[in-house]
């Protein structure tokens, strides 16, 4: 991404005129992920936050024995990381696609924060957003069905589209949807079978989105 591509992201996802967005890009750096790569580790110190401009990350924690669990997805236009001061990873973060991220030391954003009425209002929208799409989270949970999460994810991971690509594996719509491999199988099976999705190893193709999102409960 160049100087100008990172210029016009930064607008749109902080709503603000060209001059506060010029701010930001100077001390946002590019940084491009692959899937599955592994850009921080449980435990570790984070010194940096990051904007996301495509693709998307998984936020899994770990425990004591070793299980695993997805607490947390981030897409296009979301923020995540170190903020407004340093702190330590409370979960690893890795690539679930390929992704181009923008990423600063979490002091010099917390600076301009400060300095640029446009970014903090920016700011504020972003985080209040995301607290929203926490809270919906936690509400699937707790009232749907464990199939009715697996299909809430795949709408989440959807985002609109008709397709997935690459095609989401079934281990790790289980850790989104908090619940088993074989249940999560059993749900996409059903979804086959029904001609509501189809999928291969490039892609999952969504046939009959209103089917899909009728099923969530």
């Amino acid at each position: 991404m160049d100087f100008e591509g990172q210029i016009e992201a930064i607008r749109a996802i902080f709503r603000c005129d060209r001059q506060p967005a010029e701010s930001l890009a100077r001390v946002l750096m590019p940084q491009r992920l692959f899937a599955k790569d592994i850009l921080a580790r449980q435990g570790e110190p984070s010194y940096n936050c990051w904007l996301v401009i495509e693709g998307a990350l998984r936020v899994e924690t770990y425990g004591l024995e070793g299980q695993r669990q997805q607490v947390a997805q981030h897409g296009p236009g979301e923020f995540f990381g170190a903020y407004p001061t340093a702190s330590v990873h409370r979960a690893e973060i890795s690539a679930l696609f390929d992704c181009q991220l923008l990423c600063a030391e979490a002091g010099k954003i917390a600076e301009l924060v400060a300095g640029d009425v446009q970014i903090a209002a920016g700011m504020a929208r972003l985080l209040a957003r995301q607290l929203d799409r926490a809270l919906d989270r936690m509400v699937t949970r707790i009232t749907y069905s464990a199939a009715g999460r697996v299909y809430a994810e795949l709408v989440a991971l959807a985002d609109g589209r008709d397709r997935i690509v690459p095609s989401p594996r079934v281990t790790m719509l289980a850790l989104g949807a908090n619940t088993t491999r074989e249940t999560a199988s059993r749900a996409i099976a059903t979804l086959i079978r029904r001609g509501i999705i189809s999928r291969d190893d490039e892609q999952l193709i969504i046939h009959a989105p209103r089917m899909l999102a009728e099923l969530i409960c």
